[in-house]
Order: structure tokens, then C-alpha cells, then sequence
């Protein structure tokens, strides 16, 4: 009977810990569903095993040959990869399972015969969400299959997000003054130290203010969900 153990990532953005390499060491092949963040990260993978890659919507020009929709056959199984969910087409006939990412949350949802994975984010972290992925195992002469995520950081909660002691309109304030040491320059380690605030928040920022042009301090806050900590 034949085992397998495949590893599931997605929306990495250039950031490979050492905690997501050291449990995927041993899998079989790797599915990565985009926004992989360079061509690095791709090439460290591959010392792993096969990666089967479909491009993200933040992987640029290094990865213009790499396809947007991936169908592979693993043992028994039919996969099928794409970044955004609502890429996907409207047949899927055949397909046992399907991964997509984009939208840094973990998801798992089967419909019918197919099960659908989103392993979430497992690379730079957004403010208060979880760090994720997934692994998947499942044997050809059986119809179980068994799907491990991994969360390597608790979700930050309105609680312990109030130890920065701010408000809301403080952490709009520092937001603005992120995106304008950033613009000068400075450094993620250096805007964290002077801020007195954890580079994650800070690196979080940072990417969202380079990754989308002209977003705002209050488009920041919307796409990294912060509004949410202050709602009670």
C-alpha cells in the first residue's frame, strides 16, 4: 500500500522559517499555491523535493513562466492549484483535491468528492493573523485521507493586541509614521526599534504599503484587519 506525505504552502513572501522546513523534510513533493515572493524561495523548496508551483498575483516578472493553474496526479489522486479561489474553473471533474491561497486564511471545506485547501500564510505574519500551512496524508487503496495543519503562532486577540497601549487612532498614527520611515529608507529593524513595536507588525505594514501603490494609512489598517482589535 502505497503512503503518501505531501507538504501544502502557499503565500510565503519571501520568508522560508526554519520550523516549516524542518516538518516538510520529509514529503514527498510540495504544492505551493503562489505569492512565493522570489525565485529563492523556490530553489530552497526544490532542495526539499518536486515543488509543483502556480504563480501568485504578487510574483512578478522572475516567475513569468510559471503557470497560474497546476493539475498533477499523486498516486490515486488528482490535484488541482491555483492561487485565488475564484480562479478556479467551473469543472473540476476528476479533481479529488483542490489548494489555493491569496487570502492568507486556512481553510478546509469538502464539497462533494472534492476536498478544498487553503493551507494560509506561512510567511511574513499579518498582525494578528495565525502563521499556517498544511501537510496532506493519504494511501491509494483507501478513500481516507488525513490533513495535518500546522499554526506556528496563536492569533493575536484584542487582548493581548491592547500591551502596545495604543488606540486606534495611535496605531493609525503609527502606521503613518512605518510607511514614512519605510519611504525614507529606514529599515524594518530599525523602524521597530525606534517605535518601540514588534518587527512583525512593522515588516506586516511595510509589505502591504510596497506591495499596493497608493493604499492608504486607513486601506492598511482595512487589509491587515485592525480595525477588528478595536471592535467590541
Amino acid at each position: 500500500m502505497a503512503h503518501h506525505k505531501i507538504a501544502l504552502l502557499a503565500d510565503t513572501h519571501g520568508l522560508l522559517r526554519e520550523e516549516v522546513l524542518q516538518k516538510i523534510k520529509d514529503c514527498e513533493v510540495i504544492f505551493h499555491a503562489g505569492d512565493f515572493g522570489g525565485p529563492e524561495i523556490v530553489e530552497r523548496l526544490q532542495q526539499i523535493a518536486p515543488v509543483f508551483m502556480a504563480r501568485g498575483n504578487n510574483d512578478k516578472e522572475w516567475a513569468k513562466d510559471m503557470p497560474y493553474f497546476v493539475r498533477e496526479q499523486i498516486g490515486n489522486s488528482t490535484f488541482y492549484m491555483c492561487h485565488k479561489k475564484q480562479d478556479l474553473p467551473d469543472d473540476l471533474g476528476g479533481v479529488d483535491f483542490v489548494i489555493c491561497g491569496h487570502s492568507h486564511k486556512y481553510e478546509l471545506k469538502q464539497e462533494g468528492s472534492i476536498c478544498y485547501i487553503n493551507p494560509g500564510s506561512c510567511g511574513p505574519r499579518r498582525f494578528h493573523q495565525p502563521i499556517t500551512f498544511a501537510i496532506l496524508y493519504f494511501e491509494d487503496e483507501a478513500a481516507d485521507y488525513r490533513i495535518e495543519k500546522i499554526d506556528l503562532s496563536p492569533a493575536l486577540t484584542k487582548e493581548n493586541a491592547q500591551k502596545l497601549s495604543l488606540s486606534e487612532k495611535d496605531l493609525d498614527r503609527l502606521i503613518s509614521r512605518i510607511i514614512k520611515e519605510f519611504s525614507a529608507g529606514k529599515s524594518i529593524e530599525q523602524i521597530a526599534k525606534k517605535n518601540r513595536v514588534e518587527k512583525d507588525l512593522v515588516e506586516a505594514v511595510c509589505r502591504m504599503y510596497a506591495t499596493h501603490p497608493g493604499v492608504t494609512t486607513a486601506g492598511i489598517m482595512e487589509k491587515l484587519e485592525l480595525r477588528k482589535l478595536y471592535v467590541n
